[in-house]
């Protein structure tokens, strides 16, 4: 089995030469070891855990590169007058915990429309797609020393 020992990012390499392609959606996207199938097996053997996305490209053992496609998803794109707005329609996704790709000037999520409405409702203009899905990583969770107890 070919093994996968280090990653190029998209853009960093031409696409045109890939030698393979293998097919992963936002939830497979952090690994750092797995079997992937494209036309063949490769086993991805990282030192660490890196998140892959679409586009990027997996350097193997023989110096070959297999492309990273992500999986197209029912989202949607979200559309502010201006910065503020933004700022503030992500800020209503992020308080729901909501997970959201930034994209340019727009925001996606997951199709849901319970929160379509709601950002309807704060004055977003919403267009219906089908894309891969590439969310923001959260933020790690550390200990600053608070006391949370009352």
């Amino acid at each position: 089995m070919r093994r996968a020992l280090q990653i190029k990012r998209a853009g960093e390499w031409d696409a045109s030469s890939a030698a393979d392609r293998v097919v992963l959606d936002a939830g497979d996207g952090k690994r750092r070891r797995i079997v992937l199938r494209g036309t063949t097996e490769v086993l991805l053997d990282l030192e660490k855990p890196v998140a892959l996305r679409d586009g990027d490209g997996l350097v193997l053992d023989d110096g070959a590169i297999v492309m990273v496609a992500g999986v197209p998803e029912a989202l949607v794109e979200i559309c502010a007058h201006n910065a503020l707005e933004r700022v503030r329609l992500a800020w209503h996704l992020g308080n729901r915990h909501t997970e959201m790709q930034i994209v340019g000037d727009h925001l996606r999520i997951r199709r849901d429309h319970v929160l379509e409405d709601m950002l309807r409702g704060l004055g977003a203009h919403l267009t219906p797609l089908e894309a891969p899905f590439d969310p923001e990583a959260g933020a790690p969770h550390a200990h600053h020393g608070l006391d949370h107890a009352e």
